[in-house]
């Protein structure tokens, strides 16, 4: 017997007391806010509460449940249209409120939203939109990559009551009928020449082969009522258990066949070889849009490209010493194929990397107090990448938790292609993604009532993965990289970095092929092809989102060593970090003010 969903969703219609949350409100006022203070905080917390209304998933990442029983107009015009008005309407109430009356606290603030919201509307303009709207998911950006997992009952959204149940599934409903609006925004650029490389069509494809690969009762969506929590009776179960059935086998399941279909039969043929920005239409002012959204500055390809080509002759120099230390007697190219293919390196099973992530944990935590004193609350899980998306997916990732800690932060390690995954790779990627990475500058974030939640639980590339590269950098400080091949695998981490400047620029401004892309950075690295290959193809689907690791990095390691010189021995790390990470993440330029700030308002010794 089918069971329809409408009759489902009717038959556990909950009190409202059970599916909304409370408003977050203003940031309270603190004891030295003036008149204007409390106006800005009213515009953040106005602006944050027209988003969380756009995007109700955001908000439930966000622990808040208020919106929990809708998906979003996600891909519609109307959304478009309500987002460039909100955008615009913000700017206009910022500009009448009086930035020198504000306390220090908040003219970040100010700052940092001005910056956002301005670069925010660029996104708008009718030249970026055409393109945006034109190429509306890819194999890195599109829902059918995180939505799954969201949807899971491991992910964000919550299963612990028929109404998080009931939710659900209407979200389900409207994922699925999200995806004839993506086929119409498809259709619309290849009538006006504005497509995506066939390289990312034919990944969009194999994604949605393999979430229609799970079938029914082994569908990532189906996993949220193979085990329920005890507070679902028996006979709810039964009827939610046939009521996701029937979605998956009627609903989600077309709906990916659908969009698999067009996208081989209607779009493929219809893509481009060439993989850059610079083969299409208006793609030039589009980089130039895309560089200055992700890095927070307006660099010209050029100077990128340069910067790049320097760093990764620096850490080529470095990597030499490595290779004297461990006295290999090849060339640097031998040295990195030893590393790729010597079996020592190789892990034996997914588990030995669990295992071994988990140990190296242990190590930098009983040093990390030593170069923070700022440490998060929320907890951290170590946690495989899903199955369904490891062959795309970077060797590591992060996924925030809730600021009320109910639900942890996870970093996820990749075991697809294990041999692969290289034992001298480890310690640098759980310093980037997890402590003192991706996990304190979230979690420091989303624990501070005290920012507006535009912050809090908002973020620039440049900052936020700056963060995480910088803290790379604290290998020696931490306690690990000690041992010369584990060292190589921080300068390999640095060096790909550094080689994303090049390649990023030469696919989207230069020219450069795929295969030219991926033998560079086999070329001066020792990452294996799969990783190379892996990069490649979301620097292709990502434009200018790769530059902002390094540019954020160098940023903030420029401002450790002015603050070093200025303060001599009065400088402490502990203080400096606090500095970087208490105000959330911001732009390039505001991060700049707030240090220098930061550095003058130091005690002389």
């Amino acid at each position: 017997m089918r069971l329809t969903i409408a009759a489902v969703l009717l038959s556990f219609a909950a009190p409202a007391a059970a599916l909304l949350a409370q408003a977050p409100g203003p940031a309270a006022p603190l004891p030295r806010d003036s008149a204007e203070d409390a106006r800005l905080k009213q515009l953040f917390s106005d602006s944050d509460e027209r988003g969380l209304k756009l995007d109700p998933m955001d908000a439930i990442y966000r622990g808040d449940l208020r919106y929990a029983d809708r998906f979003g107009d996600y891909l519609t015009d109307i959304r478009d249209e309500q987002q460039r008005r909100g955008l615009e309407d913000d700017l206009a109430t910022l500009a009448r409120i009086d930035r020198a009356k504000l306390t220090p606290v908040d003219r970040v603030a100010y700052d940092v939203f001005r910056n956002e919201q301005t670069v925010g509307l660029r996104a708008f303009s009718p030249a970026i939109l055409k393109i945006r709207r034109a190429m509306p998911i890819d194999h890195m950006n599109g829902l059918q990559t995180s939505y799954p997992d969201f949807a899971s009952g491991k992910g964000a959204a919550p299963f612990k009551t028929l109404a998080d149940y009931r939710n659900n599934l209407t979200r389900n409903a409207g994922y699925a009928a999200m995806y004839d609006r993506v086929i119409a925004r498809f259709r619309t650029g290849m009538a006006q020449g504005i497509v995506l490389p066939k390289l990312i069509v034919r990944n969009m494809i194999e994604q949605f082969d393999n979430l229609l690969a799970e079938g029914v009762e082994g569908s990532t969506f189906y996993q949220p009522v193979a085990k329920f929590p005890a507070a679902i009776p028996a006979a709810d179960q039964a009827t939610l258990k046939a009521a996701y059935a029937a979605q998956i086998r009627d609903v989600i399941n077309p709906a990916h066949r659908k969009i698999r279909d067009f996208l081989a039969s209607e779009y493929l043929p219809k893509a481009r070889d060439a993989v850059g920005l610079s083969a299409m239409p208006g793609g030039a002012d589009y980089y130039a849009y895309r560089i200055e959204s992700n890095t927070t500055l307006p660099l010209k390809p050029d100077d990128v490209h340069q910067l790049g080509l320097n760093e990764v002759a620096r850490i080529l120099r470095e990597m030499e010493a490595q290779k004297a230390a461990v006295k290999f007697t090849g060339t640097l190219p031998d040295f990195f194929h030893n590393l790729r293919t010597d079996p020592r390196f190789q892990p034996k099973s997914a588990e030995e990397v669990r295992l071994g992530y988990e140990a190296i944990g242990r190590r930098i935590d009983l040093r990390v107090r030593e170069q923070f004193s700022l440490v998060p609350k929320t907890r951290l899980e170590i946690r495989p990448v899903p199955e369904f998306r490891a062959k795309s997916a970077a060797a590591g990732s992060y996924d925030a938790g809730t600021p009320d800690g109910s639900r942890p932060g996870v970093f996820y390690y990749n075991t697809y292609d294990l041999p692969s995954r290289y034992l001298w790779g480890m310690e640098t990627l759980y310093l980037h993604e997890a402590v003192p990475g991706h996990h304190f500058q979230v979690s420091l974030a989303q624990e501070n009532t005290a920012l507006p939640a535009f912050i809090r639980f908002g973020g620039n590339t440049a900052y936020v993965e700056g963060w995480a590269l910088y803290t790379e950098s604290l290998w020696r400080e931490l306690g690990v990289e000690t041992d010369p091949y584990q060292r190589m695998g921080g300068l390999n981490d640095e060096m790909l970095r550094a080689m994303r400047l090049v390649v990023d620029t030469g696919l989207h401004a230069k020219g450069w092929s795929r295969e030219r892309a991926i033998d560079y950075m086999l070329a001066n690295s020792p990452m294996p092809k799969t990783d190379a290959t892996a990069e490649v193809e979301r620097y292709i689907a990502m434009p200018g989102q790769a530059l902002a690791y390094k540019i954020g990095q160098l940023t903030i390691l420029r401002l450790k060593a002015q603050a070093k010189a200025a303060l001599g021995a009065r400088f402490d790390p502990r203080a400096f970090h606090a500095a970087v990470l208490d105000a959330g993440a911001m732009p390039m330029p505001v991060l700049e003010r707030k240090i220098a700030d930061w550095i003058a308002a130091q005690p002389r010794g």
